[in-house]
């Protein structure tokens, strides 16, 4: 919580620090790559900087949590914490990290805001900062013991067993550790980040969804290659397509994410777009591997049948779940034989069960179209969970 001479100031004084957040974190990020090359390097992802994407994520959630500091504990956004915590800890974030940001940031504010930031101005912001950082590093050294790693050391060498063209642009990897013992655990609907050398000398990371369901010895990630289109071209996607061999040596980390698959045996929807289906496929295997009769409404969303990765797969799981449906929708024209439809996903049109769980994966724009017509169909805000793949500036989801 906020101490009592805090609050009046923050809350003061934010409606112009949200103001000037995107000039804020524009400047902070320039100040930290000035000082510290090796972040921009060789972990934060340059594509996200480049487009702003992660500019926007930072903003966002500061302004976000500093709203939940003034409207009091429990009112405010766990989930995106959580999901915050879970993305640092595949990036081997350590807590003397934080130092460094706050020195940037801190000075990224003053220079933008002048002399509106008083010594009184600065202490409160200070203030919110730490609670947040706080609250991020005791989650993300939860996550760390959880994974029976000390902090940060999330690392370890896996090779490429097979790999396989799914789509004219996605490719799936089968990993096994390069020391022979098993993968390890892991819970349906987890991702593990990947660190891939690039020809310019830096080591980019990016995430990947374990894209099979958990419990055998190998894990498999599926890759879409990121064209360049509005956006920069995918650097680490592109140089996996280009160079990721079996019997390669890949650096891989342990696997994390909040969204997992809901326990209990009520109704559940698995709804993706795009290449958002690979978390969805390892939840599906998952029910299927168990025997799990709960009543499961699989939808999918995507441009064609011939980019829908993994599509027979997914077809086989439903039909091997004795009470699933599989409703698929193609922006272009769809496959009749199977009962897809053409256009993009309609909830409308479906019979959901009363008492659902959905679980969203894919672009911005499908979360928030699906999650408005679950709302419009009475499931509760809590009863909707998403992963989004990249910096999460989306925050009214919770």
């Amino acid at each position: 919580m906020l101490s009592e001479q805090s609050v009046p100031v923050v809350r003061a004084t934010l409606p112009a620090v949200g103001a000037a957040l995107g000039e804020i974190t524009e400047l902070f990020y320039r100040k930290l790559f000035t000082a510290h090359p090796e972040l921009l390097r060789d972990l934060f992802n340059r594509g996200n900087q480049a487009n702003g994407e992660q500019r926007k994520a930072l903003a966002g959630s500061i302004a976000a949590f500093a709203g939940m500091l003034l409207d009091g504990p429990g009112s405010g956004p766990d989930a995106m914490i959580d999901r915050i915590a879970h993305r640092h800890a595949a990036l081997g974030v350590t807590p003397d990290q934080y130092k460094i940001v706050h020195e940037h940031l801190f000075a990224a504010i003053a220079e933008t805001l002048g002399d509106a930031v008083t010594p009184e101005v600065a202490a409160a912001w200070d203030e919110v900062y730490w609670l947040m950082a706080d609250t991020l590093i005791a989650a993300e050294s939860r996550l760390y013991r959880r994974a029976g790693v000390a902090d940060g050391e999330v690392w370890h060498r896996m090779e490429i067993a097979e790999r396989h063209r799914e789509t004219p642009d996605v490719i799936s990897l089968v990993l096994r550790r390069a020391d022979g013992r098993p993968a390890g655990p892991f819970r349906a609907g987890q991702y593990v980040s990947v660190r891939s050398q690039l020809s310019d000398g830096a080591r980019q990371i990016r995430q990947y969804s374990l894209s099979a369901a958990p419990g055998g010895d190998r894990w498999r990630i599926s890759v879409k290659r990121v064209r360049g289109g509005t956006g920069p071209e995918g650097e680490v996607s592109s140089w996996l397509h280009a160079h990721a061999r079996v019997g390669d040596v890949l650096t891989v980390s342990e696997p994390f994410g909040d969204l997992t698959l809901p326990e209990g045996d009520g109704p559940l929807l698995l709804a993706s777009a795009g290449i958002g289906s690979t978390p969805m496929l390892a939840m599906l295997g998952d029910l299927v591997a168990t025997g799990s009769r709960r009543p499961l409404t699989v939808v999918h969303a995507d441009r064609s049948p011939a980019g829908h990765a993994h599509r027979d797969e997914q077809r086989r799981l439903v039909a091997s779940h004795p009470d699933a449906r599989l409703h698929l929708w193609y922006e272009e024209p769809g496959d009749p034989a199977a009962g897809a439809a053409t256009g993009l996903a309609d909830l409308g049109t479906l019979d959901l069960p009363d008492g659902l769980t959905a679980c969203l994966c894919g672009p911005p724009p499908f979360l928030r179209a699906l999650r408005g017509q679950l709302l419009r169909r009475g499931v509760p805000a809590h009863a909707i969970h998403y992963e989004i793949f990249g910096p999460d500036s989306w925050l009214g989801g919770e």
